[in-house]
């Protein structure tokens, strides 16, 4: 627990330290369900025991369905690095609109 200025006790949340980023944390939990779905359990008791609805599961399922934590990890870092790269084509395509504007101009 934590002590404010005022007195107070303030509880924290203990976190374990595993090592993993929230991210991370988040994907390894999606496939530990997934692979609870995988071994037999319903869709109706993982949504009771992880307070979680059936879309989720079911959109989790088409997202991560037969990954491991380590191909969702890759996954995320070729949706980040396309994000990344889309976004410079923007940029470039913004500045050449630029150019074209001011070039076209007549002076």
């Amino acid at each position: 627990m934590a002590i404010l200025d005022h007195g107070q006790k303030q509880r924290t949340r203990d976190v374990p330290s595993s090592g993993l980023t929230t991210p991370d944390r988040i994907q390894k939990q999606i496939i530990s369900i997934l692979k609870e779905h995988e071994a037999g359990v319903p869709v109706s008791d993982l949504c009771r025991k992880h307070g979680v609805s059936d879309a989720s599961i079911y959109k989790w399922k088409a997202r991560f369905g037969g990954m491991e934590v380590s191909e969702a990890k890759r996954l995320r870092a070729l949706e980040d690095e396309n994000a990344k790269l889309k976004r410079m084509l923007a940029d470039a395509m913004l500045d050449n609109v630029a150019l074209k504007d001011l070039l076209g101009k007549k002076w």
